[in-house]
């Protein structure tokens, strides 16, 4: 595979900032208040409700333990359909995710046929320039999308997003020269780049306390089916070279759908809020979350809004202020320790090992990689929200060292032949799982809820960019360190890795289950309690 090959680790959170202004009367017209016929179900047991407004008297240290160790979520009794009016509104921006996934898949195979007809074939640089230049692409969007999210919220700027993906896959597909490649390329990651950090924010914005973490991980499954429909739709470009241009034709739908379908979702009711529109604020809230859900979540809203500064949009400066600073370094070290743990060199060299035990098809290797992240990414929507971020992302990367370990023993002691490259094809196999489990999908929703409503979308900017930056340096040194040293050493290397991120998690991870975005920034900002918790 490629370097896009890695780029299914996501799954991300929130973003919105604060700018205190005098709140004004905004009735939400039809539209946008009765969005897709659902409204809050009634549910027989409620998120536990946060604590009253707090004075600025009122910061014990006891009151944040309270909130980020010992508070519980009660347990759900019958069925609990509270997450389902906000579940529309989430499927839509999904579909972004969706996006993702297919530009991530849909150069695998057809980049040969690419690179003849365009007249760049044998030459791996170019080959590799048309691939990475969709990372360069999607760095720059993800700086980029802090500013848009202050200004515009997260709705808006979605279908904003959407004209450099559409115009990008349309220049791509009608490319004729290397140029055209490469500008279409780059279009489609500054798109996907903005969209990586605005898809996990919006959904963590509207999706209820109790469901934001499952909710959250439809991010993770919408790659993963976008993935898989990407090397389904390649399978006839081993046979029609000229095939590679429907694909790209294709990934231009997705694109105006999502357009449409983000006019008849909600705005996060955190930036109606901020922005003034307490009223659409509450019609959201009492629409998606309950109306017993209104005046204590608007309460919270501003109890925290009232902290911040009162200009609009946040500075980068900001960032170099506590707690920011602290988040800040949080976030960019977990996406930094979960590209070095190895999952984009895991799925390049995957398709190497299928090879050995006989399965000679790329595409074929890489559905049976693609099944087995979809599947991970569906267990961890069941687990998010019941064993909370923290002991998920543990697991996860403990489970890939032990996969690790065992692809090394494949390789380096074989009993017989078979044997090894069976213990390869499992160990790599579990691999994915483990990190389709917790690190892909955790790692992006955490740092947002850890966030201030001031600074989210620039802490989610800035770790996005670690990510894109660490993710292309893998790719890029990946295969000259195999052949130095070997896979053995390279793959324990990545072992040595995920274990040092589950340390790491364990000792700097704050658990977010069950708490509204308010309650954490409340219990970690210092003007309110000097707990961090760690």
């Amino acid at each position: 595979m490629s370097n896009c090959a890695i780029l299914t680790s996501f799954l991300p959170a929130n973003a919105i900032t604060y700018s205190s202004s005098k709140c004004f009367t905004h009735h939400l017209d039809t539209r946008r208040s009765f969005h897709f016929g659902f409204h809050s179900v009634p549910r027989k047991l409620e998120v536990p409700s946060a604590k009253k407004q707090l004075s600025e008297s009122e910061t014990q240290k006891t009151d944040d333990k309270y909130l980020l160790s010992t508070k519980k979520e009660p347990e759900a009794e019958g069925l609990d359909l509270g997450w389902l009016p906000a579940f529309p509104h989430v499927l839509v921006a999904s579909m972004s995710n969706f996006l993702f996934g297919y530009h991530i898949g849909v150069m695998n195979g057809p980049i040969v046929s690419i690179a003849r007809e365009l007249g760049f074939e044998g030459n791996s640089i170019l080959e590799g320039l048309v691939v990475s230049i969709f990372i360069a692409g999607a760095f720059i969007g993800s700086i980029g999308s802090g500013s848009l999210i202050d200004n515009l919220g997260c709705r808006r700027t979605i279908q904003i997003d959407t004209i450099p993906l559409i115009l990008g896959a349309i220049l791509s597909a009608q490319a004729h020269s290397m140029d055209e490649i490469l500008w279409g390329r780059f279009l489609v990651g500054l798109g996907i780049g903005v969209n990586t950090v605005l898809v996990p924010i919006y959904i963590s914005e509207v999706a209820p306390t109790r469901y934001r973490g499952s909710l959250g991980s439809l991010c993770q499954i919408g790659t993963c089916l976008g993935i898989i429909a990407s090397l389904f739709l390649g399978i006839p470009s081993e046979n029609d070279p000229h095939w590679w241009r429907m694909m790209l034709y294709v990934a231009s739908a997705p694109g105006f759908f999502l357009t449409l379908g983000m006019q008849f979702v909600v705005d996060s009711p955190r930036w109606l809020c901020k922005v003034g529109r307490v009223d659409d604020a509450k019609a959201v809230i009492g629409n998606l979350w309950g109306k017993s859900e209104v005046d204590k979540s608007i309460e919270e809203f501003q109890l925290v809004m009232k902290d911040a500064r009162s200009d609009f949009e946040s500075s980068w400066f900001d960032l170099l202020e506590e707690p920011h600073t602290r988040v800040a370094f949080i976030g960019g070290a977990l996406f930094l320790l979960q590209q070095f743990a190895g999952i984009n060199g895991v799925l390049y060299f995957s398709s190497l090992t299928f090879q050995d035990v006989g399965i000679t098809s790329g595409a074929l290797a890489s559905l049976y990689v693609g099944f087995t992240n979809f599947a991970g990414a569906l267990f961890a929507s069941y687990l998010i929200g019941k064993q909370g971020r923290q002991k998920l992302l543990i697991g996860s990367y403990l489970g890939m060292a032990a996969s690790m370990l065992l692809i090394i023993f494949g390789i380096s002691y074989p009993l017989d032949e078979p044997l090894s490259h069976d213990l390869s094809i499992l160990g790599t196999l579990m691999y994915i799982f483990c990190f389709a489990l917790g690190a892909g999908p955790v790692t992006g929703l955490i740092i947002p809820e850890l966030s201030s409503t001031r600074t989210r979308g620039k802490i989610m900017g800035f770790s996005l960019s670690v990510h894109w930056v660490c993710n292309f340096l893998v790719g890029l040194f990946f295969l000259e360190l195999v052949d130095k040293f070997g896979i053995a050493p390279v793959y324990a290397s990545f072992g040595g890795v995920s274990v040092l991120s589950a340390v790491f998690a364990k000792y700097f991870i704050v658990e977010t289950k069950g708490r509204s975005l308010e309650e954490i920034e409340m219990a970690l900002n210092p003007n309110f309690s000097g707990l961090w918790g760690f």
